[in-house]
């Protein structure tokens, strides 16, 4: 079996039901110890943390983190403020959504619903993603044996769409980078200027909005 064959598995595979209890507080970080099964896991002022192998339904919180470990499950994850890791080998069935935060796949983590996020940086390392990504001013770095299936969306303003009620209306360029042996199925579609750089070797739907820059070699030009 092959690298991308790998990632792909995962894509067919269910995530594990969640079954224990709900752990829920206003103040303070949430630690899943590994390999224990939970229900709902939400903080107001606080980070979760997933150790490996660990599972939850749906991880929520407002100001902080949600890091899952190796080869951990859950439903959704969800934060206001902060950056979400999904580690190597992870699922996730649903959305994983923040507003101002980094997303973060590590290999093979496969997610099936949508990536969203308005500020900061998305990555996938050799990763899938089965709903497609959006995006309003953060840079996307779609890694070499990754899959995205839904497409890829920059919105042109945080005034647009599900994002209407933040005061924003100009974003600066963002940077796509579609990487050697990887793939992005649906449009990617660009609603406001874009730097698109697009592997030779990688494979992409159609393109709105933006030109794109191909290159070879493992990575684009600085």
């Amino acid at each position: 079996m092959n690298r991308y064959s790998w990632v792909f598995l995962l894509a067919g595979a269910s995530v594990a039901v969640a079954a224990g209890p709900d752990i829920g507080q206003v103040n303070g970080s949430i630690v899943v110890t590994a390999g224990q099964s939970v229900g709902d896991v939400s903080t107001v002022n606080g980070s979760i943390h997933l150790d490996d192998k660990a599972i939850v339904a749906d991880a929520h919180t407002v100001n902080g983190g949600i890091t899952l470990g190796a080869a951990s499950a859950a439903q959704s994850l969800t934060t206001v403020n902060g950056s979400i890791s999904i580690g190597a080998t992870s699922r996730v069935a649903g959305a994983v959504t923040t507003v101002n935060g980094a997303i973060a796949l590590q290999h093979s983590a496969d997610v099936s619903g949508r990536l969203i996020n308005v500020n900061g940086s998305i990555h996938l390392d050799a990763a899938h993603v089965g709903g497609g990504i959006e995006t309003v001013s953060g840079n996307i770095q779609i890694g070499a044996h990754s899959k995205v299936e839904g497409g890829i969306l920059v919105r042109k303003s945080c005034s647009s769409g599900i994002w209407s009620w933040l005061p924003f209306n100009h974003c600066e360029p963002s940077r796509i980078v579609i990487g050697p042996d990887s793939i992005v199925q649906g449009t990617l579609r660009f609603e406001h200027e874009v730097k698109l750089y697009v592997s030779t070797r990688a494979r992409i739907g159609p393109v709105e909005g933006a030109q794109a820059v191909v290159y070879s070699g493992d990575a684009p030009p600085l």
